[in-house]
């Protein structure tokens, strides 16, 4: 590495510090769960995307060990040279039952998930619309595709229209989270499938937060609202979050499958995912299907902590789904609070700009099926003492 490139690296680093932005990473050396422990202390997590509790299910650490006694670990090549395995095969089938699709893919994240769809789907002549609070993946995605992209107002229907109205492409997309990771409020899919009928466009959903915990089969937001197929023609679900292994999958037609598997190059040219993550992933599509509690549990704690919340006068946003934005707004701020919950035996991540606004950072609090009123009543109160503390 050269000075000059050094140097330049040094003050970016530097300035990023002084802006409270700097990012680090904690080492776990516990398994996932609600109680971890961090460098030999213990703490109540209240950061993890693990809904459903299932990251570090019984039942799934045997399938995972069974999965590699009978398919060995790393699948050893990409999915068209050697690496599909039956059990990658089993997956897709029976992620396509269960989001009542024709066909599923697998893919290795969530990101390239995305990065893929978008990239095999659509042209420099295409015309791309997303939320302006969409994931990184999805926005990115779009750029490198080369498409037109216009990013409307979070949940605008109107300003979508208009936008819609003076596109110049005949089959343009719309796309959209299913839950937005960072306020954790849900998109209004209907009214997305009605204005893609309207303008004869494609809708997409990236149900990343939202399959496995939302509707009554935990077949996510589509679910929720009712939808199906029809309405939402690409459906991008990813299984390191309620699913608690890991990879992702996209849910479409016979068409649109294949086109991935010709043509998304974040699909062909990368080693497939362990076969024996898929094995154990469909004992945790069983427990999503059959233990409907822990989707009634996550409910029930949400109000529990949303009325403790409010008796303390925190502004927590209007989310119904597991992710609860306390917004905060000032970086150092939210870093301090963050901290000072930490000495007090609770994880709570901050989360500053450039992942949300500017004037927006936030302390991302979720929460699991493995959660207890207990627990919610630990970290309501550490928040009283340490926002009463920031206070004065």
């Amino acid at each position: 590495m050269t000075l000059d490139l050094a140097a330049e690296l040094t003050s970016r680093l530097a300035k990023q510090k002084q802006q409270h932005r700097y990012r680090s990473r904690k080492v776990i050396d516990s398994p996932q769960d609600v109680e971890l422990q961090c460098g030999g202390k213990p703490l109540l997590s209240f950061c993890s995307n693990d809904y459903l509790g299932l990251a570090n299910h019984p039942a799934l650490v045997k399938a995972l060990k069974d999965g590699a006694e009978r398919y060995g670990v790393g699948s050893g090549a990409s999915h068209l040279v050697t690496g599909h395995n039956y059990a990658h095969h089993a997956l897709e089938e029976a992620l396509a039952e269960f989001t009542q699709r024709p066909r599923a893919l697998l893919f290795s994240s969530g990101y390239m998930a995305n990065l893929g769809v978008i990239s095999a789907l659509t042209n420099p002549q295409s015309n791309i619309h997303e939320d302006r609070l969409n994931h990184a993946s999805l926005i990115d995605a779009a750029r490198l595709s080369g498409a037109a992209m216009r990013r409307y107002p979070h949940n605008d229907i109107e300003i979508l229209n208009k936008y819609l109205e003076k596109s110049n492409d005949d089959h343009p997309f719309i796309i959209t989270d299913g839950v937005f990771s960072m306020d954790g409020d849900i998109a209004p899919l209907p009214q997305l499938a009605t204005t893609a009928a309207q303008h004869n466009a494609t809708l997409m959903v990236d149900d990343a937060h939202g399959i496995g915990v939302l509707g009554e089969q935990g077949r996510g937001t589509i679910e929720h609202f009712g939808l199906n197929h029809d309405d939402v023609p690409i459906l991008v679900g990813t299984l390191g979050k309620a699913f608690g292994t890991a990879g992702a999958f996209v849910a479409g037609s016979e068409e649109i499958i294949e086109t991935l598997i010709q043509q998304a190059r974040t699909y062909i040219y990368t080693t497939a995912l362990p076969p024996a993550i898929a094995h154990a992933t469909m004992t945790s599509l069983k427990l999503i299907e059959t233990e409907a509690w822990r989707r009634e549990k996550i409910q029930a704690l949400i109000q529990y902590f949303r009325n403790g919340a409010k008796q303390l006068g925190l502004n927590i946003e209007p989310s119904r789904t597991p992710i609860q934005p306390l917004i905060i707004g000032d970086s150092a701020e939210t870093t301090r609070i963050s901290d000072a919950l930490q000495q007090q035996g609770i994880l709570i991540s901050a989360i500053r700009p450039p992942t949300v606004a500017d004037h927006s950072a936030r302390l991302r609090i979720t929460f699991s099926a493995n959660h207890t009123e207990v627990h919610i009543e630990q970290l309501l109160s550490s928040l009283a003492k340490v926002m009463k503390h920031n206070a004065t």
